[in-house]
Formats: C-alpha cells, sequence, structure tokens
C-alpha cells in the first residue's frame, strides 16, 4: 500500500478558477467570469498531498471530487494475492475521484506520484451548483466522458495490442496529453516507474525496460533517467500500426511482451 493514507492538512487559501492556468481544460472551461465566481465560492480549499501519499482509498467515504492543480497521481488498487494493478495516471487538469459517486465509496486508491496539490469540490455543493450553472454539468459530463475513453482506450490496449505496441501508444499518449497543457509533447517527465507503467499496461517490469532500451537504440526516443525524449513519433505510430517489412526481427521474435 502507499506509504501513508493522509494528505497533508487542507491549505489556508481558496483557489480562484478564474486564475488558474488549467481552467480550460477543468470543470470552469467555457464558464463566464460570473459563472465562475459561482464555482469559486464552492470549491473548498486546495489539498497538498505528500509523494507517496493517498488523497483517498479504497472503501473510504465519497465526499467530493477534486481537480488536480499540481503533481501527478496513480489510481490503483491490490488484488487478492497483493499485486498492485495500476488504472490510470492523472495530471494537472484532471478531475479525479468520481468513482465514489455510484457506491458513495471509493473503489480504487489515489496516490501521490510526486508532491501534488488538488482543489477541493465537495459533491453536494457540487451537485447544487450544477442546477445554477447548467454549463457546469455539461462540462462534468465532458470530463467524465474523457476519463471513460481513456479507459476504453486502456482495455484496448490489453485486449488487441501486442507488448511494443502498448508501449508506444502509451508513449504517444502521454506526448498529445503534455501538449493539451502547453508543454513540449516530444519530451515527458516520468513520474511513474516502470514496474507501474507495466502494472497499467498488463506488462512485466522486464518488458517495458526491454522494449524502452529497443526504442532507444532504433532511435525513435531517447533516455535519460526518468526523461523520455520522443525522437521519432512516425515511428512509433507505425509499431501501433502493426508488423511490417520495415519492422526489425527484433520485434517480430518478440511480439507479446
Amino acid at each position: 500500500m502507499s506509504a501513508s493514507a493522509l494528505s497533508v492538512p487542507i491549505a489556508q487559501f481558496k483557489p480562484v478558477c478564474s486564475n488558474c492556468g488549467w481552467r480550460e481544460l477543468c470543470l470552469p472551461a467555457g464558464l463566464s467570469l460570473e459563472e465562475l465566481a459561482r464555482i469559486e465560492r464552492f470549491v473548498s480549499a486546495r489539498r497538498k498531498v505528500k509523494r507517496g501519499h493517498s488523497l483517498y482509498q479504497v472503501d473510504d467515504p465519497f465526499a467530493a471530487v477534486y481537480a488536480v492543480w499540481k503533481g501527478f497521481f496513480k489510481s490503483n488498487a491490490y488484488l487478492e494475492d497483493g499485486r498492485e494493478q495500476v488504472t490510470g495516471f492523472h495530471m494537472p487538469g484532471d478531475l479525479i475521484g468520481v468513482d465514489g459517486i455510484n457506491a458513495d465509496r471509493h473503489t480504487c486508491n489515489a496516490i501521490a506520484l510526486e508532491d501534488s496539490d488538488v482543489c477541493v469540490i465537495p459533491f453536494s455543493h457540487f451537485e447544487e451548483l450544477s442546477n445554477e450553472v447548467p454549463r457546469l454539468r455539461r462540462q462534468f459530463h465532458v470530463m467524465m466522458s474523457r476519463g471513460m475513453a481513456r479507459g476504453q482506450a486502456a482495455m484496448l490496449l490489453l485486449g488487441s495490442m501486442y507488448g511494443d505496441q502498448r508501449l508506444a501508444s502509451f508513449l504517444l499518449n502521454m506526448s498529445q496529453r503534455v501538449a493539451a497543457r502547453g508543454q513540449p509533447s516530444s519530451e515527458l517527465h516520468l513520474c511513474m516507474t516502470r514496474l507501474e507503467i507495466g502494472s497499467f499496461l498488463g506488462l512485466t517490469f522486464e518488458t517495458v525496460s526491454r522494449f524502452l532500451s529497443k526504442f532507444h537504440e532504433e532511435r525513435l526516443i531517447s533516455i535519460h533517467r526518468r526523461t523520455i525524449r520522443i525522437l521519432e513519433t512516425a515511428g512509433l505510430r507505425n509499431i501501433i500500426a502493426g508488423p511490417s517489412e520495415r519492422r526489425s526481427a527484433y520485434y517480430a521474435n518478440t511480439l507479446g511482451g
């Protein structure tokens, strides 16, 4: 489990949505200044979560949803044999905690992969506010749909792709998400470990390391510690497209990861 089940106490200042750099990726996207002012009354505070600590855990009572303001989170659960199953990675602008809406309890853990901040949105207040601001409800549905689409993409990775295709797709997806946040799409500063990437993709640590090394040797990427620079986007897309004459014998012999 995580190093601690406790996040750092709630910060003493309230978030200001109108000044937030992630506004167009988050719940306030497309809202007027008057509507933003209403939201700010309901966002209770910003909470700091130290690296390795949990924002919430499985079976915790559901009370709020959280907008990631700074840092990086993973969501996970633990199998009966104690193995970790990573179910997602979350960066600034993402909404987390919605897993608890159905049963009023959380069904996964949310763990900070680096020192992080989240904006706390009490769900009872959110329901009241969404009646006042219909566009807020619409944006909430958009964000939930975005999360579902990522989940479906992950199922596609596990169900129909070989190991190298899964990893190439993961890198390009992370690149697109980084670009949407105004950062260089070719440079990925990964907070997660190779073991966590493997858990998410259904691959072993050794397989992830082997394919990363091969991508590096093929000059598709360069690797420096946890920073990966994408050098050949087209090459990664070719891998996702499937085997071809241009694929090396290495891939033909190691598909399946």
